[in-house]
């Protein structure tokens, strides 16, 4: 037996301390980073160990890697109802959007495009970019539930526009676009139609002829797979001139040689989407809807941000009325509960969002809301313990900021 007695320095913690901790956590941050599947990793292993040749290669091991590249490309199409040949592996939906902005923009006499003030930064700033260069950009507004007037979008277009692209699914709210009657517009006027799919697959079934998508960006952290590698399937004309260079590798679209086992742990995400779309699409909305029947009956002054209808079935965005979200973020991760105060992208700034606030709501109503995204993995009973911590945390923190 120890006597210790040397508490100046640390202190021994408290039984009460330990059993407050929570011993497991509550992962409802989908939309930031899904968690990498068993059967993913699993395929990725064997592809390091087995399939660890270059795929541009001739000799035997060199086309071991080419045929696991080339089956991933065909999982990828079978998801989205794509042909294999229209898919482009990229290290993710970053690069897909530059590739196809600036790709278009390459190809094409026409120097405009038409987007929304609702894109995630990897459209948003690829923009503003291009417009330094010279190119002119028409940033769309959304209605207060997030959706777009299609009359805005038609006058929008015009004889020099290059491009329309548009967010398929937000990040932040989950709100989805009319993707069949935008291609439809835009078609009318012979430009291309590019969607930033990336919160939308494997959370919908998604079908790229029938979306009307030209361009469709994707990648595979958002569907249980890993980080580092994506895709851009295109169907346009002309082939798009290659962003990275430096090599034939993806015929010529994008140089150096290629993330093998990242890519087959996306050919396997997407094939285990495909397979489980429909039971995810009904467990997801079912969390998501009883979520927020719990905060509207638990919590007093809160409200839903964005269209209830056209929306995510894993996604809710909630204003906390008089509430720090921030703080009331930071409440739930101490008490074991992760979710975002908007875009992954943006976390740590104290910037209200940019999406919510283009939707209407104040600089106030913005910064006190949260996002909640659900995953496959995600119980009821982490449901409950999530709605027993809400009102107590909520209470809280609106005392504080009294």
């Amino acid at each position: 037996m120890r006597i210790y007695l040397d508490h100046n320095a640390t202190t021994p913690v408290r039984p009460e301390v330990v059993s407050a901790i929570p011993s497991t956590r509550i992962y409802l941050d989908h939309n930031a980073t899904t968690p990498v599947r068993p059967e993913v990793v699993s395929a990725m292993t064997a592809a390091l160990r087995e399939r660890w040749g270059n795929p541009s290669s001739t000799h035997a091991e060199g086309a071991a890697a080419r045929s696991a590249l080339e089956r991933a490309r065909e999982q990828v199409a079978e998801l989205l109802g794509a042909e294999p040949r229209e898919v482009l592996f990229t290290s993710g939906a970053t690069e897909a959007n530059n590739t196809a902005l600036r790709g278009v923009l390459a190809t094409s006499h026409r120097r405009h495009v038409v987007s929304t003030t609702v894109e995630h930064p990897s459209v948003a700033e690829p923009l503003r970019s291009l417009e330094a260069e010279g190119v002119a950009v028409s940033y769309l507004p959304v209605d207060p539930d997030g959706r777009l007037d299609l009359a805005t979008v038609a006058a929008a277009l015009r004889e020099d526009t290059a491009l329309l692209s548009v967010i398929l699914a937000n990040n932040e709210t989950g709100v989805l676009q009319d993707a069949p009657k935008l291609a439809e517009l835009a078609h009318a006027r012979g430009i291309p139609l590019h969607l930033d799919a990336t919160q939308a697959v494997g959370k919908l079934p998604l079908d790229r002829i029938a979306l009307g998508a030209d361009l469709l960006a994707g990648s595979a952290h958002k569907l249980n797979g890993p980080k580092g590698a994506g895709f851009l399937i295109g169907s346009l004309q002309s082939p798009l001139p290659a962003l990275v260079q430096g090599g034939p590798q993806e015929r010529r679209r994008r140089g150096g040689t290629e993330n093998v086992a990242g890519i087959v742990g996306l050919g396997v995400a997407c094939a285990l989407a495909q397979s489980e779309l429909a039971e995810r699409e009904r467990h997801v909305s079912r969390l998501r809807d009883a979520l927020w029947h719990g905060i509207e009956s638990r919590v007093p002054r809160v409200r839903r941000n964005g269209s209830p209808v056209h929306v995510l079935p894993n996604t809710l965005s909630v204003e906390f009325e008089g509430t720090a979200g921030e703080v009331l973020l930071e409440a739930l991760d101490l008490s074991g509960v992760a979710v975002s105060a908007g875009a992954a992208c943006h976390s740590g700034s104290i910037e209200p969002s940019g999406v919510l606030l283009a939707m209407g709501r104040s600089e106030a109503q913005a910064r006190g809301s949260l996002r909640f995204s659900f995953g496959p993995s995600n119980t009821e009973a982490e449901l409950e313990r999530v709605l027993e911590l809400l009102p107590g945390l909520v209470a809280r923190v609106r005392a504080a900021g009294a």
